[in-house]
């Protein structure tokens, strides 16, 4: 016993830096079906939003910040273009239900905030995380069930153009 010893605590200071390893959705993987709840207190049922049609999900580090009000406000300005598109939009963060609310609210965002504060979504879709649980700034477009679309490094001030580009390429 004594000789697993160091092993396990190696592995336990370790832990948190797991996420930094993970592997995000590739084109081609089923979407995650989870349930969780959105800025409102709402549950939202991914599984069913994902079936059929064609959505982005958008993750961001924490809300209200410079970078991700950038990224949240160029979706709310295109949202003419998105639905023209066909593409509906949730946004992830490790946030709270309440910051979201907040968030959506200062910005009058008019799409989902997902409230992932355990990270269960950041972790289904192999989000990357820094060790405070922030999510890596990352995108995917879900067509049908399917992820057909990952971008890594989202770009926070071209994220509406970007999947819309991306849904007219893999569509």
């Amino acid at each position: 016993m004594k000789s697993l010893a160091p092993l396990a605590a190696a592995f336990l200071a370790l832990a948190p830096f797991a996420s930094l390893l993970a592997e995000p959705l590739q084109p081609g993987a089923d979407a995650p079906a989870l349930k969780v709840l959105d800025q409102t207190g709402k549950e939202i049922d991914l599984g069913a939003e994902f079936k059929s049609g064609v959505t982005l999900v958008y993750f961001y580090p924490k809300a209200d910040t410079p970078g991700c009000t950038k990224q949240a406000c160029n979706i709310r300005d295109q949202k003419a273009l998105l639905q023209e598109a066909g593409i509906k939009v949730f946004g992830v963060s490790a946030d709270t239900v309440d910051d979201q609310k907040a968030f959506s609210d200062k910005f009058t965002l008019p799409f989902p905030l997902l409230a992932d504060k355990e990270g269960k979504v950041i972790a289904a879709f192999g989000v990357p995380t820094n060790d405070r649980g922030f999510a890596q700034r990352q995108s995917f477009l879900i067509k049908d069930g399917k992820v057909i679309w990952h971008q890594p490094k989202a770009n926070p001030v071209t994220q509406a153009e970007d999947a819309i580009a991306a849904l007219k390429a893999n569509g």
